[in-house]
């Protein structure tokens, strides 16, 4: 098992909005499950493992690419306390507790925190295809979720939530609501929602980052990000991109992104939250790839495609279990 670089998660100011507590790859750990549907956490445990001794800066658990969706709410509880305990502060964990009521967030959010997260993720309150509140209500749900915890939140801003979050209402957020301080940003055109946001929202705005499996990355990074939320299969490969960029290596960033976005694009396009977990298990990370059920798996002939265009890049999760 191979370990690469440092995977501290920490910038080198102080703390507080402006400081940039939390900069680099923080990718989502995805959810191990055996073939039958069980949770599988020696496999979890591997998973968080490899992750790490990737180059990880830090990890991120329960997304939508965790297959959260997927769980029940004693299954979160356990998912978080284990992988919290077992990551043993080697890295900052950012745990997503979305729920559209806001006594349900505040309380998944302090547990939350009392076993050691190092920020939460929420998207704002909605449910099905339909239901939404109204901004008002939006900032409501936030800055009581705010005053209820001492650690930053990242509002996830994705299209599944179906609720425009416009730039100068995340500003707002981040001018008025102290914990509120990070922004993922995975709508169409995020460049350009950065730009805007950072300008609006100044320092108050710590955390521009972006999602989507980094497959907007690099123009996310021209446009101001600190940090991104990528896939679980190759932080190795995604790493040194957002290293190289932040240390002003513009064009060596632009060649290491361009070298890994056919297999970026294979996993956003092609494979989705499956396909770290393809990677996992067939670099002997993970026991099992299965998703759960009603979920489909991925078609043979396109895991054979994510599997070759992987092997072109050689990442350490085809070698780690090995």
């Amino acid at each position: 098992m191979t370990s690469i670089g440092d995977s501290t998660g920490r910038g080198a100011g102080g703390v507080g909005k402006g400081s940039r507590r939390f900069t680099g790859i923080f990718p989502v750990v995805p959810t191990t499950f055996t073939e039958e549907g069980e949770l599988d956490l020696e496999s979890q445990m591997r998973c968080v493992d490899f992750l790490i001794d990737a180059g990880s800066n830090g990890l991120s658990i329960l997304a939508n690419f965790s297959e959260q969706f997927s769980l029940s709410d004693d299954e979160r509880e356990s998912l978080t306390a284990s992988i919290l305990e077992h990551v043993a502060q080697r890295v900052p964990v950012i745990v997503t507790t979305t729920h559209f009521s806001s006594r349900i967030c505040i309380e998944r959010s302090r547990r939350a925190q009392e076993a050691g997260a190092a920020m939460i993720m929420v998207m704002p309150p909605y449910h099905g295809a339909t239901l939404r509140v109204t901004e008002e209500r939006c900032f409501d749900f936030f800055a009581r979720l705010s005053d209820a915890l001492d650690i930053p939140i990242m509002v996830q801003d994705a299209p599944v939530s179906g609720t425009p979050l416009s730039a100068a209402f995340l500003a707002r957020m981040a001018r008025e609501i102290e914990q509120v301080s990070y922004f993922k940003i995975e709508t169409a055109g995020a460049a350009s929602k950065l730009r805007e946001l950072i300008r609006l929202g100044g320092s108050a705005v710590e955390g521009p980052w972006d999602g989507e499996e980094a497959i907007t990355l690099f123009p996310d990074l021209e446009a101001g990000a600190t940090g991104s939320m990528t896939g679980g299969g190759y932080p190795d490969g995604l790493r040194p991109i957002l290293d190289d960029y932040l240390a002003g290596r513009r064009e060596q960033a632009r060649a290491g992104y361009e070298r890994w976005l056919p297999l970026i694009n294979y996993e956003n396009r092609q494979c989705g939250p499956l396909a770290c977990k393809i990677l996992m298990k067939e670099g002997g990370v993970i026991r099992s790839e299965a998703p759960r059920h009603p979920f489909a798996p991925v078609h043979p002939e396109t895991r054979k495609g994510l599997i070759e265009t992987a092997q072109r890049l050689d990442p350490l999760v085809l070698r780690w279990g090995k």
